[in-house]
């Protein structure tokens, strides 16, 4: 990726200045799960016909603060003009660094510090993944006792390598199988915890998991051997965290067709499932549950832009706010949306939520999730197309996320039960409104709410 080394140059002078050398210690765990349970598992929201349902009496545990993460590292940078918009994205979580590129290069200490000094500034919480691919353990313990021990940044989360399962494609590793990749894992972990026991492992960051048996996009290795399975059978005694990346689109690997906006409006669902079907996956072959994490994940793998569905798309806000809110609600852990910001220099690729000069639509899923609640609560809903997701504040009080995925506008029915509903704050995200405050609007009729084609509704209850 081409980058400005002289931008590069003044960001650390920057970041220095922002107090480089202060120890930073982050919590070890979300406050929803450890290494060896989850109390709060999911439940399963059970639709009321034509209605949008909430009950705030069913509270179903804390939400990861975590989930609200992307992708960042070297090989970018924010734009010039922009580093206000990166500190305010809300973004809580940070992977780095990121990507191929960790498998290609040697992270260098003063990029850790720059990295670190910027998730400081963020308020985010790093991750890291350690050289696998022309890595040694002695490399990864090296990286986890400088960054923990010398530094005390005290990074929890660790993960080795970047989409192992893609390893064979390359010339040097056409023969790389589950069987090398799992024995590789272990002898980097075993390594890596010598030098900090307390380090929390990810793996094995496989490119695709759907759940769904013969998958186009199912990740076998070249014998026909399940990636995840094998990972599971061999370290899940070492795992703590358990992850994969998804890109839905395109379908066919290495095709220019974009998805439409029926496509990601039917995709939704196919996420939640395979969270679903990993934690059942996780449970028969361990015999405990693992929380989960997907570190990275938008609608598109390749580098499109400027279509109705593509990662810089209206639609592709619409979409990720319903994904999200899916996640949230099968209670994961961890979710990085890749990518924080379009690489320096790059104009012709629809990832990133920031990119030169400009946000994207999806910086504004991340606004409207900021006034969300921080514990779950029971919501489902009966109408196609329509998600509502609901949470309390730690002063009592429901927030309410209802998405139209329709391109028309709809009049819905919400009941919350114990609250008769007439007034609410209310912040929108449509097409003409990027995630703004409406302040406290009246319910156009008793229980039912006016949502515009294509939005994203937030709604406070006072308690």
């Amino acid at each position: 990726m081409k980058r400005s080394f002289l931008f590069i140059t003044i960001v650390m002078m920057f970041l220095t200045a922002c107090g480089l050398g202060k120890p930073m210690v982050f919590p070890s765990d979300a406050p929803s799960s450890s290494p060896t349970s989850l109390p709060n598992p999911t439940v399963i929201p059970t639709a009321q016909p034509d209605m949008l349902y909430v009950d705030p009496t069913r509270e179903l545990g804390p939400i990861s603060p975590y989930v609200y993460g992307s992708n960042y590292g070297p090989w970018t940078a924010v734009p010039v003009g922009m580093m206000d918009q990166a500190l305010n994205s809300r973004i809580s979580a940070l992977r780095f660094p990121g990507g191929s590129w960790g498998d290609h290069n040697d992270v260098q200490e003063f990029q850790i510090d720059m990295f670190m000094a910027f998730c400081k500034q963020v308020g985010a919480m790093p991750t890291f993944t350690v050289r696998l691919l022309g890595g040694t353990p002695e490399a990864a313990a090296e990286m986890v006792r400088y960054t923990n021990i010398e530094k005390k940044y005290g990074v929890v989360y660790w993960a080795i390598g970047n989409e192992p399962d893609l390893y064979y494609k390359l010339a040097a590793s056409s023969d790389y199988d589950t069987v090398r990749y799992n024995q590789e894992w272990r002898a980097f972990a075993k390594a890596m915890r010598v030098v900090d026991p307390s380090i929390k492992l990810i793996g094995p960051e496989i490119s695709n998991f759907t759940g769904i048996p013969n998958h186009a996009f199912h990740a076998l290795d070249i014998h026909g051997k399940d990636w995840m399975s094998e990972f599971l059978k061999s370290n899940g005694d070492m795992v703590d965290v358990v992850s994969f990346h998804r890109y839905p689109f395109p379908k066919v690997e290495y095709s220019s067709v974009q998805a439409t906006v029926d496509e990601l409006r039917q995709d939704s669902q196919i996420w939640v499932q395979a969270v679903r079907e990993l934690r059942k996956l996780i449970q028969d072959t361990t015999g405990r549950d693992i929380p989960i994490a997907i570190t990275e994940a938008n609608s598109a793998s390749t580098n499109v832009i400027q279509g109705e569905a593509t990662p810089d798309s209206f639609y592709n806000a619409i979409w990720w706010a319903d994904v999200l809110g899916g996640l949230i609600n099968e209670n994961v852990l961890m979710v990085n949306y890749w990518v924080l910001t379009t690489a320096s220099g790059e104009t012709q690729s629809g990832l990133g939520l920031i990119a030169l000069g400009k946000v994207r639509p999806t910086y504004y899923v991340y606004q409207m999730y900021g006034g969300f609640g921080t514990e779950r609560v029971y919501a489902a809903s009966g109408i196609k197309d329509v998600s509502v997701y609901a949470a309390k504040r730690a002063d009592g009080s429901v927030t309410i996320m209802v998405i139209n995925l329709m391109d028309s506008e709809q009049r819905v029915p919400l009941q919350v039960r114990g609250m008769a509903l007439s007034k609410a704050e209310t912040w929108l995200f449509d097409k003409a409104h990027e995630a703004e405050g409406l302040g406290e609007l009246s319910f156009p009729s008793a229980g039912r709410l006016d949502l515009s084609a294509q939005s994203i509704s937030l709604y406070e209850l006072a308690k």
